[in-house]
């Protein structure tokens, strides 16, 4: 029996492969390499090319793997990008979720754990949001993964089929530098990305109620994520009763964007760069940071790494990509 990573050679789906692999766990990935990368994927994993869209696809790899349980990561992620094209992601992240669900269910999985988002609770004005504080999502993405939520347990629950949803709180770093994040869609390669042009990474807004002014972040290491996914899905295995999770992934510890750019600089050599401060941006809380309580209580998982391991693991990752940025 084993394992279906969809998104397995993304940049979250590979880290969860390799520690699946590690683990002793047999597993086959199915991604459509639209941002994903075949490399990624370790030798002797099966790579099966195509879209959780794809019923037959599913079904005959589901059959020929002896899947019996599943990991869900493939999905469309860039809150901006869903603002502007949210039939898209409508289609991908929700279509493509109940597709693979009529499989899973024919199938007979009895196991499924779903990648979700601290972007489903919006801007919580609280110091800790734990996973019962109210959701209202700001964005199209936002929505697809709390609808994602609904459908993941709903459908469980009328199938018998054990459930977790993992609500992640922002990623970063790398387990080796070949597998670092490639997109420039978050703080850390963001600021990357200014720094190797030599330009002054932003600040959007150093007015908010913070110790520095900043907004306030819970910044998870990618490997400790990857840890997160195994220890959930090894928990839905566990003889007993149906189960159902919902769980926050984080340290449960805020990280300041000006803190994180300070840290940025320092690890990268880039010390005389400065921030540049600009305007708020539209819709950033001022504080989001995970209670992590429920992961430690159900499945035993705390996070490991700080964040300095996440911006110099992940800065080894962007001097793979761009040997000009370094400093010697």
């Amino acid at each position: 029996m084993s394992f279906l990573i969809t998104g397995g050679a993304g940049y979250i789906g590979a880290h969860v492969v390799r520690a699946m692999v590690e683990a002793g766990e047999r597993v086959v990935v199915l991604d459509d390499l639209s941002t994903g990368v075949s490399e990624r994927v370790p030798e002797g994993v099966p790579l099966v090319t195509g879209s959780t869209l794809d019923r037959e696809l599913l079904e005959r790899v589901l059959a020929e793997h002896e899947v019996d349980r599943v990991v869900h990561l493939a999905a469309k992620k860039q809150v901006g990008e869903s603002v502007e094209m949210p039939l898209h992601y409508y289609r991908e992240n929700l279509d493509g979720l109940r597709t693979l669900w009529e499989a899973v269910v024919a199938a007979g999985v009895r196991q499924v754990v779903f990648s979700s988002s601290a972007a489903v609770y919006g801007m919580p004005d609280v110091d800790l949001v734990t996973e019962d504080t109210p959701c209202a999502p700001m964005s199209p993405y936002g929505e697809t993964k709390l609808a994602g939520e609904w459908l993941t347990r709903s459908a469980g629950r009328a199938h018998g089929v054990s459930t977790a949803c993992l609500r992640y709180f922002n990623v970063a770093g790398a387990a080796s530098p070949e597998m670092a994040d490639t997109g420039v869609f978050n703080l850390v390669p963001m600021v990357f990305e200014k720094l190797t042009e030599g330009q002054a990474p932003r600040i959007f807004g150093d007015d908010y109620a913070t110790p520095d002014g900043t907004c306030v972040r819970d910044y998870i290491h990618v490997a400790d994520l990857a840890q997160a996914h195994l220890a959930a899905a090894r928990a839905l295995a566990e003889p007993g009763p149906v189960r159902h999770l919902t769980l926050n992934i984080g340290t449960g510890e805020g990280v300041s964007v000006r803190e994180m750019i300070d840290l940025i600089r320092e690890v990268s050599g880039h010390r005389e760069v400065a921030a540049d401060v600009t305007d708020r941006r539209p819709g950033d809380p001022a504080r989001v940071v995970a209670s992590a309580e429920r992961a430690l209580t159900e499945l035993g998982w705390k996070a490991r790494h700080d964040v300095r391991d996440m911006v110099a693991s992940a800065w080894q990752g962007w001097l793979l990509h761009h040997p000009q940025a370094r400093r010697d």
